[in-house]
């Protein structure tokens, strides 16, 4: 049995080739990189010689707190899930990259009861204070499909904020179970993931549904897997290092603290598989100190 490697990206690609050049034949690599995205055509080239990456696609534009990033992950679990082969499955973005040892990996799919590990919680939840608990993420348009909030963000607040004030409210049914919510990235098993997708395929009200809400990448593995018999299985623990930290990010950010050499005992000392993010040229230390381990 192999692992796959999901990945979404739409800059750093030469970070994005470390990264894939970190795993070995025991691996299959699934890439979807935002259609916005500029490349030379010697960087996707590079890309797509790599004996390991199986699929490439840029099928969507990508916009901040949109529908299409949730869209390019199922792509990616759909395309992943054509290979029997391949047992396990960790989603990650173009500005992850690994903290243990590629050994490390291989020994997981030899694991007693693999288990699941994705972030969870009940919405509404005091740690999406901002947005009502959650709440406000499904039951107003949010319109980050058609805005670019990296631009416009205050408009996309704002409009939130007249539907409040005129009463317009989206109804969410309970076909669906209790809502559910969490950090983006995970590592699957195979039968769980599968379920994800036949889910999505024969109950198709939830996908639909997510259209117009905001991060809907954060609901909708959630919601699906908890609601299920899959998750008993489940650990709520994405193993992924991620500093949230308001001294280095500020209180209100919608982004990580970018990784530096500061970071590297505590990565080492967590029990976590991924951190993130890293960026060129604040994280290129760090990269090479996780080499060298």
């Amino acid at each position: 049995m192999k692992q796959a490697i999901l990945i979404t990206a739409y800059k750093n690609f030469n970070h994005l080739i470390d990264l894939i050049d970190f795993f070995d034949d025991d691996f299959e690599i699934f890439i979807h990189i935002d259609k916005k995205s500029i490349l030379e055509k010697t960087t996707i080239d590079n890309i797509k010689s790599k004996k390991n990456v199986v699929f490439i696609s840029s099928k969507y534009t990508v916009n901040w707190g949109g529908l299409n990033h949730l869209k390019c992950y199922l792509l990616l679990a759909e395309q992943a899930l054509k290979n029997p082969e391949l047992g396990y499955f960790h989603l990650i973005s173009g500005q992850d990259y690994p903290v243990k040892t590629l050994n490390h990996f291989k020994k997981i799919l030899g694991t007693p009861y693999l288990k699941d590990y994705i972030e969870f919680f009940k919405i509404p939840t005091p740690i999406w204070i901002n947005h009502n608990g959650g709440l406000d993420r499904v039951e107003y348009y949010n319109l980050y499909d058609i805005i670019n909030a990296k631009r416009h963000i205050k408009w996309l607040w704002r409009i939130v904020r007249i539907q409040k004030k005129i009463g317009i409210k989206r109804h969410l049914s309970k076909r669906i179970g209790t809502l559910y919510g969490g950090f983006t990235w995970w590592s699957l098993t195979r039968d769980t993931l599968q379920y994800v997708i036949d889910y999505t395929i024969q109950k198709p009200y939830l996908i639909k549904r997510m259209k117009y809400t905001f991060c809907p990448e954060e609901l909708y593995f959630q919601t699906v897997i908890m609601n299920s018999k899959y998750a008993k299985n489940v650990s709520n623990n994405n193993l992924r290092y991620i500093d949230w930290n308001p001294s280095r990010v500020g209180k209100d950010s919608t982004s990580p603290a970018i990784l530096d050499l500061n970071d590297l005992e505590k990565i080492k000392n967590s029990n976590m598989l991924f951190a993130r993010k890293f960026d060129t040229p604040n994280s290129d230390e760090l990269k090479l100190a996780l080499q060298r381990t």
